[in-house]
């Protein structure tokens, strides 16, 4: 390869060999660096890279030789080199002319050196993008792009069989259980691979670009270009694009994709103005469902043996132990679990009644583990059968009358809601292990059996006196009693709610969660919100929202309502955790935002920059599509609005209160009149008493889109300019004066991307038209917003209006 960029480098300062301090520049022969705290390091030109010693958090005396991004608060590595032997302090790296890199121990070991080559290595160079290279007198010798660790960035291409493996952990940088890479047939793919050895299993993400007979052309490289899209380059040249359009300019954000410890190929942005309170956001991901999409013949699937995914509110998996069950590492989240009994086939001193139960769980599975169907079978056979077969760890039972029985280990364990109401019925052992239910991400905890009580409380009283002890006895026997009591009325409370994987709390819980409903964070036509927080193995925080006026008399259709909200998941939906229907008290357990409301985010000062508003939009619209298409009962929010709409720790977009209207009583409005919704953000069919559709939402997400893109309010009574109170009017006018710079005034980033202004303005007109029949679906919106379908020029939203 010619190195035509060399003169670039020619001013750039020589490293000396006993550096202090940051150097820019090339490495020359000789040059080292040592492993400590505050040890120099080599800087790229533009100082947004990084090279040199990374100190590892977990344990502060071991190094990872590292390239990192430099001018982020977060210094987050991009590439490693030791991640499967960290280098203790004091260990050295050192630049030769024969060997290239060479990475020894204290005592002198070699822990790390580069691949042998041709050639005589004549200086070090770390550039611009990222990529640290050994150069040769005519030619690069090595290079850190052709040998990533988990993540690659704009500029590099991964040529076929060159892999990126992701890491063990969070803090643990040996090669992990995942690896993605470019097959020589000309397929990318996700797979996990079975530790220690290097088998690779079936794929659990693949992009479809192999060569066969009705491809044009197989897959040639992976590459990631200078403006932030990844896709596979066919050997005709042709690109399979990976990514959705990009909005943010690669001169403002920084781009990497990296393969995550949990399997998920995530692409990330990073505004390069940064700030404290900046982070990487999510672009990009793929799967969608790591858990359902990873099945493996011969392994254990996302997670390890025994254990259950699920998936948290970013859509990324969580690991966790079923009832019965415990970590084989309790330091490994996403590990194996071992059942806190033995499994044996000799014969039991009890019967099988008093030995085992069964803990039922809605929509789990492990697909592969069955070793006998029996078929037609009824529920109370299927438990029998697998209760006294001891080879029998768990039976599954769906379709009506089809019964799994599966052995240990269990492996691809997933929460799966395609399996609509699928009973595992989990055989657990009763003295060892009660049931206590699937807890994410690890239920290590284990409870006291009934025989530890017994054995403590005998223990007491021989060691008492005799008055003592009939005190003692007399208020064991009244504590059992009001426990039993309690259990009696609480019961029938969760009849009906036992086919979903949401908690159902008590009254108490929430009171105690929330310090009795203490700190409000929001309060709108549905109720007020109260911030909580659970206490578990760790605080886990969470807003509990109290409903009005709720459907009375109608405790079944409420839990039946729950349980469809419970079905939902999407990553720009919040996600329901669990609810309490006790007496009067109806309340919804949501997960926590740290960011609030796009309206404090949009409205406040500073103003969010166009990337993030484009991504906002972005996010809305897909939350959209999925309540109104994809998910399996169709939701009409009838509320959207910025106040409705949540943001996360990255900033990504979140719907909230979807599907409350369906438990709210139907006179029920912000409005005080037959009308849902707020002012402002109201469809026109409202006040017609035509049939309310998804449209409605359509309506109200073309103003947000608008408020999104002006970053002003929809209705602003005190503007100076009457034209201007009314953003849907005023938006109108621009565009059909073509002064639509008037609607982004003083922001550089919009005024330079006019086309994405026009197009969000075009879009946002279409969905604000007055007859519904004109509004576009929110799918339609979508692809128009992407850039997907091209938009049309649209009509005046107001048909009906006088004209002079």
């Amino acid at each position: 390869m010619a190195l035509a960029f060399f003169p670039l480098f020619s001013f750039l300062f020589l490293l000396p060999a006993s550096s202090d301090a940051q150097t820019v520049g090339n490495v020359t022969i000789g040059a080292s660096i040592s492993a400590a705290e505050n040890s120099s390091t080599w800087i790229s030109p533009s100082g947004d890279f990084a090279f040199g010693f990374y100190q590892l958090n977990s344990n502060k005396n071991l190094f990872l030789l590292a390239i990192w991004y430099n001018k982020i608060p977060d210094k987050t590595l991009v590439w490693y080199a030791n991640g499967d032997s960290p280098a203790p302090r004091g260990s050295r790296l050192q630049l030769t002319a024969d060997r290239g890199f060479v990475l020894n121990s204290p005592q002198g070991e070699e822990l790390w050196k580069t691949e042998t080559w041709n050639g005589v290595v004549n200086s070090g160079v770390l550039d611009d993008n990222g990529n640290l290279m050994l150069l040769g007198s005519n030619s690069i010798l090595w290079e850190s792009f052709k040998n990533p660790a988990d993540t690659v960035l704009p500029t590099q291409k991964l040529d076929k069989g060159v892999a990126l493996s992701s890491r063990q952990s969070e803090t643990n940088f040996a090669k992990g259980r995942f690896r993605m890479v470019l097959q020589s047939d000309g397929n990318l793919v996700l797979t996990t691979i079975n530790l220690p050895s290097d088998h690779a299993n079936e794929p659990y993400y693949e992009s479809g670009t192999a060569g066969d007979s009705n491809s044009s052309s197989p897959g040639f490289q992976l590459v990631f270009n200078e403006s932030g899209y990844l896709f596979v380059l066919r050997e005709n040249e042709e690109r399979y694009l990976l990514t959705p359009r990009i909005t943010g300019s690669a001169k403002d954000v920084y781009y990497r994709a990296t393969l995550d410890f949990d399997g998920i190929f995530t692409l990330y942005s990073h505004p390069k103005t940064s700030t404290g309170n900046s982070s990487w956001t999510t672009v990009w991901s793929e799967p969608d469902n790591i858990c359902t999409a990873s099945l493996v013949n011969s392994g254990s699937g996302a997670c390890g043996f025994n254990s259950i995914c699920n998936l948290n509110a970013e859509r990324r998996p969580i690991c966790g132990c079923p009832g019965g069950y415990t970590l084989v590492d309790p330091n490994d989240n996403y590990g194996s679990c071992k059942p806190n009994f033995t499994q044996s086939c000799e014969k039991e001193p009890a019967s099988m009644e008093d030995l085992y139960e069964f803990e039922v769980l809605t929509n789990v599975d492990w697909p592969l583990a069955d070793y006998a169907l029996l078929e037609p079978f009824t529920e109370d056979k299927c438990r029998e059968s697998c209760l006294h077969d001891c080879m029998c760890a768990v039976a599954i039972f769906r379709l009506g009358d089809k019964c799994w029985k599966k052995k240990l280990p269990l492996s691809n364990g997933r929460v799966d809601p395609g399996l609509n109401g699928g009973k595992a019925l989990l055989k657990i052992r009763k003295v060892d292990s009660p049931p206590d239910g699937p807890y994410f991400p690890n239920p290590g905890m284990k409870k006291k059996t009934n025989r530890e009580t017994l054995i403590l409380a005998l223990s007491v009283l021989l060691g008492s006196s005799v008055f003592f002890n009939c005190i003692l006895v007399a208020a064991i026997c009244l504590g059992f009693y009001f426990i039993y009591q309690k259990k009696l009325k609480t019961l029938p409370q969760n009849k009906g709610v036992m086919e979903t994987n949401l908690r159902s709390f008590t009254y108490k819980e929430l009171v105690y969660a929330t310090n009795e409903f203490k700190e409000e964070i929001g309060r709108g036509a549905f109720g007020i919100v109260y911030k909580g927080a659970l206490h578990r193995n760790y605080v886990f925080q969470v807003a509990v929202k109290r409903l009005n006026t709720l459907i009375h008399d109608s405790d079944k259709e409420f839990k039946a309502e729950v349980n469809a909200i419970g079905q939902t998941h999407h990553k720009n939906l919040v996600r329901l955790l669990g609810f309490c229907d006790e007496g009067d008290n109806r309340l919804l357990v949501y997960e926590y935002l740290s960011n609030g409301s796009v309206a404090s985010f949009l409205f406040g000062d500073p103003r969010p920059s166009w990337s993030q508003r484009t991504q906002i939009a972005f996010g809305i619209a897909r939350g959209l599509l999925y309540l109104h298409e994809e998910c399996s009962t169709q939701i009409i929010h009838c509320d959207i609005k910025p106040q409705n709409i949540l943001l996360d720790e990255h900033c990504n977009a979140k719907i909230s209160d979807f599907g409350l209207a369906k438990l709210l009583l139907s006179n029920q409005s912000h409005t005080n009149t037959l009308i849902r919704g707020t002012k402002g953000y109201v469809a026109p069919e409202w006040f017609r008493n035509l049939p309310i559709t998804v449209k409605v939402d359509v309506y109200s997400f073309g103003v947000l889109l608008l408020e999104l893109t002006c970053c002003r309010r929809s209705v602003d009574m005190e503007s100076s300019v009457e034209e201007r109170a009314i953003l849907t009017d005023w938006a109108y006018d621009c565009y059909c004066e073509g002064t639509l710079d008037a609607l982004v005034e003083n922001d550089t980033d919009a005024l330079n991307d006019r086309g994405k202004v026009e197009r969000f303005v075009q879009v946002a007109i279409w969905c604000i038209q007055e007859d519904p029949s004109l509004r576009p679906t929110m799918r339609m919106v979508t692809q128009m917003l992407e850039g997907v379908l091209e938009v049309p020029i649209p009509p005046c939203p107001c048909p009906y209006a006088i004209t002079a």
